[in-house]
């Protein structure tokens, strides 16, 4: 029994700190799909003005939820506090349930983001995923007597220590700098235009359409290889889902730059045939101090270097102050053309704000967050 239960706490424990470290990577991937929780439940009419408090601070309770998912499974494996650990696993394994069987059975998210945005999984394989660890730590919860510290009490709160100590300072280095592994569709290398366009492999789904006509104050229905004469008068139509098809969504289906003046300027942007930059600021909200001037300093630089930088955003009015507060910044603002984009989209596209894209056409070459632009040289 002892190897069994050795062998369940070093599988959950070890799952529970990759379930972390790969949501520590990139932290507000987390914070926004909390987010996607708290706004369905708000307009579900559950506790709305609760749910706009926690939405407000998603991200903390997003740092707090990874650094707990990996202590927690570093806690097991070295059998630390073993009855505090389990009882803190089973109410996390019972939460987790709930929010993979609140996706699962209502349809109105997604995806819970249970790997992050790096192992995509479906809503039945993380549903079945967290049923098997709920059985796994109520195991472990009946057969508590079996778990054994690996060292002396002093080592192994040295370990919980390190342990929430690393993954803080890791999801600290990431909200300032770029996740360390870019999982999303806008990541160096890849070509927006293509993935905004259908997969390859594409099934599409299947309709069956029925009309509806109406003739003397009957109506009735039928099919489309059916339909009546002329006699009878077209009411409506009727769409019914017959099989559900595969692979049939583009990696990238909203992304759209738009003038100040509302024209679509997407594909005419991204069929540029010379580098540029896209430079992505969602909004002034959390936006580098005063102090910091690293953002003019990178517009020079893009002037000298000959490349035409689009400021993207989501705040027009706002960043354009930003940007002509100052009146020796207009010389370099004549190489510089606002656009805007969905707030949603940019908070893909830009997971630091504000990040930088060195584009060449549709090609992302190279990526960087606010804190590492003066590495940009002439």
């Amino acid at each position: 029994m002892k190897i069994l239960v050795t062998a369940i706490r070093i599988f959950t424990g070890a799952l529970f700190i990759f379930s972390g470290l790969v949501k520590a990577i990139d932290p507000k991937g987390l914070a926004f799909k909390m987010q996607e929780f708290f706004e369905v439940w708000s307009r579900d009419g559950f506790m709305p003005g609760v749910m706009k408090t926690f939405d407000a601070n998603a991200l903390t309770f997003s740092i707090i939820m990874i650094t707990l998912e990996v202590v927690v499974g570093v806690a097991l494996i070295i059998g630390w506090s073993k009855k505090l650990t389990v009882w803190i696993l089973l109410l996390l394994m019972l939460f987790f349930t709930f929010l993979t069987s609140f996706v699962l059975f209502t349809n109105k998210i997604k995806a819970c983001g249970c790997f992050g945005d790096c192992i995509p999984l479906t809503p039945i394989q993380t549903f079945t995923k967290d049923i098997i660890l709920l059985v796994f730590v109520i195991f472990l919860m009946i057969n508590l007597k079996y778990i054994t510290p690996i060292a002396k009490p002093l080592f192994n709160y040295l370990y919980v220590i390190g342990a929430t100590a690393l993954v803080l300072f890791l999801q600290a280095h990431v909200l300032k700098n770029l996740p360390l592994v870019d999982c999303l569709p806008y990541k160096a290398g890849n070509n927006i235009l293509e993935l905004r366009k259908m997969p390859a492999n594409a099934v599409q789904d299947k309709f069956e359409y029925t009309f509806i006509y109406e003739k003397s104050g009957e109506k009735k229905e039928f099919k489309a290889d059916a339909t009546p004469d002329s006699t009878w008068t077209f009411v409506d139509r009727k769409q019914t889902l017959i099989q559900k098809g595969s692979n049939n969504v583009p990696l990238i289906t909203d992304f759209s730059l738009t003038t100040e003046n509302g024209n679509d300027s997407t594909e005419d942007i991204l069929n540029t045939k010379t580098e540029y930059y896209l430079f992505y600021i969602k909004d002034m909200e959390g936006y580098p101090s005063k102090g910091w001037n690293s953002d003019i300093a990178f517009l020079n630089t893009a002037r000298n270097q000959n490349k035409k930088v689009y400021i993207v955003t989501a705040a027009l009015e706002k960043v354009k102050a930003h940007f002509n507060a100052a009146g020796e910044n207009k010389a370099i603002m004549d190489n510089v053309t606002f656009l805007t984009c969905d707030a949603t989209v940019m908070k893909t596209v830009a997971r630091v704000n504000p990040t930088l894209y060195l584009m060449d056409g549709a090609l992302v070459k190279q990526k960087w967050s606010w804190n590492n632009l003066d590495t940009i040289k002439n």
